[in-house]
Order: structure tokens, then sequence, then C-alpha cells
């Protein structure tokens, strides 16, 4: 794909480096002449565009009108707005994420604004965290569809309601499915009739307000 990220700092040319290494087109614009030097070094003279990162003419030099996905990451989040509304309305970028670096002007990160993913930092991280807190041993993997589900991983406790029991008895959350079983190094299928055991690793997608739920199934004394 082709991607245009607009800002150069820490995030925005680790973002550059890590799409540019898995083949992915990039151009980095940034209006600071060292950092569009260094990513110049670090990847290549064309990666990096020097000018106002919300002028037009600036992103068309960047070639906005051929690319796929735009992404603001400055540090300002004016700037990080004004950016989205041009790629969205003037160029009709197809997809546009935007970082939200002030809590509290992320109600202004919305489609009317040109953004179709916030990425709110700050809100990421207490919720992350937040939520960590109270699974005990169950770990997130993966979030998808901006967080509403969450592909997770947990051992089976030997206290948990769901040891000795077969898939098929479980009362799992309704908006959960269980992917996979590992047991032992050796990956089963999780049909009705496996019977849970001891120290089963078990993958599972849920939505975001029943990990809870799974978690007390599968951790030791939560029923």
């Amino acid at each position: 794909m082709f991607v245009i990220i607009v800002g150069g700092g820490r995030t925005g040319s680790h973002l550059a480096r890590m799409l540019h290494s898995n083949g992915h087109q990039i151009r980095v614009v940034d209006d600071r002449p060292e950092v569009i030097a260094k990513l110049r070094r670090e990847l290549f003279k064309e990666a990096a565009v020097l000018g106002d990162v919300s002028s037009p003419s600036v992103l068309e030099a960047a070639g906005i009108h051929r690319a796929q996905v735009l992404a603001a990451v400055t540090a300002d989040d004016e700037a990080n707005l004004v950016v989205t509304t041009l790629g969205r309305f003037e160029f009709r970028v197809p997809r546009t994420i935007a970082r939200v670096n002030n809590p509290e002007n992320a109600w202004m990160f919305t489609a009317d604004m040109g953004v179709d993913v916030a990425l709110n930092q700050a809100d990421i991280m207490g919720r992350m965290i937040a939520e960590e807190m109270s699974l005990g041993d169950m770990m997130t993997l993966l979030k998808l569809r901006k967080g509403q589900f969450s592909v997770v991983e947990e051992k089976v406790h030997p206290l948990a309601p769901a040891h000795g029991k077969a898939i098929g008895d479980l009362k799992l959350p309704p908006e959960c499915v269980l992917i996979a079983i590992i047991r032992k190094g050796n990956l089963i299928l999780p049909r009705g009739d496996v019977v849970l055991q001891q120290a089963d690793e078990i993958l599972a997608v849920v939505h975001s307000s029943q990990v809870g739920e799974l978690a007390a199934l599968l951790g030791p004394g939560r029923a």
C-alpha cells in the first residue's frame, strides 16, 4: 500500500520504518529539516518530504492523490485534524488515521473531521491497564473492531469451573468463541466433546464486555 505519514517524530518514524520493512510504500511529511535528514538516511531519499504538514501543496508533493492510507501522528492535535480533513474531503484518501495527544480533544476526532480511526493513546493505555488488572492470568493478544473484541489466551486452572468439563457443557459468554486449545505442545480443535484439562492453553475471541466472564470460567475460584 502507499501510505503517507504526517509527523516524523518518534511515533511517525517508527511507523515509517515498520511499514517500509513490510514492503509498503511510504512518505513522511515533517517541517523539521533535521527530522527529514534523519529519515532520508535511515530509509531512502524520497521517503521524507520537508514542508508545512497542513499545506495542500506539500501533501500533493508527497503524493497524496495516490495515497491509500493517511496517518496524521504529529504532537499537535489541531494539525492532525487539519490534515485528516484535507485528506478526506479535498484529496479523497480512502482511509485516515489520527493521533489524539490530549484526551480532552478526543471528541473532535470524528468522521465529520475526516477521521476514520482516532488513536487516543492515553485512553488506550488506561483501558488496557484496567483490563489487565481485572483479568488475572488472562492475556490480551489482539484487539479487533476498534477494541470491541479481543483475542485472549489463558491456561485452565485446576480450580477453574471449566476444568474437567466438555466444551459443549460450558456456559460460555454469548459473544465468545473458542478458537484453539494448545495441550502439551499439540493443537486441539475446540469441538464440543473435548474435555478441558489443567494447563490447557485456551485461545478465544470475546467481546470486550465479556472478558471478565471468560476469565471467571477459566481461572481459579471465580465461578
